[in-house]
């Protein structure tokens, strides 16, 4: 895939808790669909450093670990919390080879399409790699640590699992994609190479790109839509002959700018839909989760949800948008709210609801997509 921005990748630090947990910023999209993509570094007491999730060992990142490596010793532990997650498999056996003197522990029930092939063969390291011990009280850096596991879920193609992990010394929860937050303004990131944001804020090909904050804001706006839902219920589509008698009169016809096509037409209250998602910056559930994932065995993710919110934490640092979210177990819990109708655990205490639902219509391509893929047999259908 032409995962955008392709070679150009550069990275971005943010020391989080003083002196005990970075994270390290990229960008990762297709067609100016752009998000942030983050690893997170724990300082560990005894000295050392934990790495979970990996982003791509570009020079520059390496160069602000081995200054992290340099103040507070050699990279420990690599974890892999994903099972089905590509853009975090994918740099984990690159990542691990920077770092030789590193051990690699994994999600349990990795798998591969269309081989089910050994970690080794995807470039993990043989002789380092791990599962992560069903009991986190049996890992070695369980003194600091704590982690739980959600799943597996069983999906035909091959199941879902994630391991979030707890430093209980900083309060903070480190997730993958179970939940997220996305802020009102361009994480940044994105500020550094501004040109997507600018392409998406347009209201038509005949638009010039024009570099304003109101714009950023605007594009960014219109990215985590696209992101979230695919095609939201304010966004229609252009057909192909409109689409290239519209690229004829546009201002900017270099390859940049997708040789003047946009095909993309957005209804004046598309600020709507943007404003339920953000929720005033509350923690949620992506619709994608919701509607292909969790839903298929809801009383495996509520179960993992209460093991969770018996832990006390104050931050929730995921893989994707916002970083360093203040919430805690109440908020996390408010966040699976949209499974407490499809659990068949009656004697479970009823969930809160969510305060900022996400509007129904915008899931109509994904409950299409829902259903083509269970009628097909790609994927179970929901419990």
């Amino acid at each position: 895939m032409p995962i955008y921005p392709y070679g150009r990748r550069r990275t971005l630090r943010t020391e989080v808790v003083p002196e005990t947990i970075w994270t390290f910023d990229q960008l990762q999209g297709i067609f100016y669909v752009i998000v942030p993509i983050r690893m997170t570094v724990v300082r560990l007491r005894p000295g050392g450093l934990l790495v979970y999730s990996p982003v791509a060992p570009t020079a520059e990142c390496i160069a602000g670990m081995r200054e992290l490596e340099a103040a507070y010793g050699s990279v420990k532990y690599i974890i892999l919390p994903t099972v089905t997650g590509i853009e975090h498999k994918v740099f984990v056996g690159p990542f691990s080879r920077r770092f030789p003197q590193a051990q690699v522990y994994v999600a349990p029930n990795q798998w591969s399409f269309p081989l089910n092939l050994p970690l080794s063969w995807l470039g993990l390291p043989r002789q380092r790699t791990q599962i992560l011990p069903e009991e986190s009280s049996k890992s070695p850096f369980f003194e600091e640590l704590d982690y739980a596991v959600l799943g597996p879920i069983k999906l035909n193609l091959g199941p879902f699992a994630e391991a979030v992990f707890l430093h209980r010394q900083s309060r903070t929860l480190l997730v993958t994609d179970s939940v997220m937050s996305v802020p009102a303004d361009p994480p940044a990131i994105l500020q550094q190479e501004p040109y997507p944001l600018l392409f998406h804020a347009k209201d038509s090909a005949e638009d010039s790109i024009q570099d304003t904050p109101e714009n950023r804001i605007k594009g960014w706006r219109r990215i985590a839509l696209f992101a979230f839902y695919f095609r939201p219920s304010t966004l229609d589509v252009a057909t192909t002959r409109e689409m290239l008698a519209a690229a004829r009169k546009a201002p900017d016809r270099s390859r940049q700018n997708y040789f003047g096509l946009y095909p993309f037409r957005w209804s004046p209250n598309w600020q709507t839909s943007f404003e339920a998602l953000h929720g005033k910056g509350r923690l949620f559930v992506a619709p994608v989760l919701q509607t292909l994932i969790f839903n298929r065995d809801p009383d495996i993710v509520q179960n993992w949800v209460q093991q969770v919110t018996t832990w006390q934490f104050e931050r929730i640092i995921p893989c994707h948008f916002a970083e360093a979210i203040a919430a805690g177990p109440q908020q996390f819990r408010q966040a699976f709210s949209f499974l407490s109708s499809q659990s068949g655990d009656q004697d479970r205490e009823p969930q809160e609801t969510q305060p900022f639902p996400l509007p129904d219509q915008d899931f109509e391509l994904l409950r299409n997509l829902e259903r083509t893929l269970t009628r097909r047999g790609i994927t179970p259908p929901p419990r």
